[in-house]
């Protein structure tokens, strides 16, 4: 009986594995860091998304869809202004004005919304993070995907070596 208190105890102590989702999103955002092109977003933008007011540095991924959209993963190299900004942004070219229509969100690596700005020809708003939440998940598990799909098919195993069991078989087996 004793035990039973001190056995919940320890389980309650054991850290618990992190959510699936944010180790994902960290693992694109190393995937990003490291074969990412390097660009910068605009002050305006950056200013609303709460990350300064100059140029903000980041590598990206970006996919363009056959709507003319295209998906991006950015993520910040300022030291002092972490952040990842995931977009979903149609550019618009009429007469002489070319700008972007769309969503772009403020993240972490641990994959929680910070904020939610919506992009149109008269500029950037805040909008709430509720309003477009949906795709905001959508457009991180279409990274994950892609992270996965460029992923060797062996990193779930790190070698290819024989596992201890089947080496001890082989062995007495001989």
């Amino acid at each position: 009986m004793a035990l039973i208190p001190a056995a919940l105890l320890a389980q309650s102590l054991a850290p618990t594995p992190p959510y699936a989702g944010q180790a994902e999103l960290s693992k694109v955002e190393e995937w990003v860091l490291s074969q990412g092109a390097v660009e910068s977003i605009a002050p305006e933008l950056a200013a609303i998304l709460g990350l300064g007011s100059d140029r903000l540095p980041v590598k990206l991924k970006s996919y363009r869809t056959t709507g003319g959209i295209s998906y991006t993963f950015a993520v910040s190299t300022n030291p002092k202004q972490e952040g990842i900004v995931i977009s979903a942004l149609k550019t618009i070219a009429e007469k002489m004005e070319i700008y972007s229509v769309g969503t772009a969100w403020l993240t972490d690596r641990s994959g929680t919304l910070r904020r939610t700005i919506a992009v149109d020809a008269s500029g950037a708003r805040v909008i709430p993070d509720n309003s477009r939440a949906a795709e905001f998940n959508n457009i991180k598990a279409f990274f994950v995907k892609k992270l996965e799909a460029t992923a060797p098919a062996t990193a779930s195993s790190p070698s290819p070596r024989i596992s201890a069991t089947a080496a001890r078989v082989k062995k007495e087996t001989k």
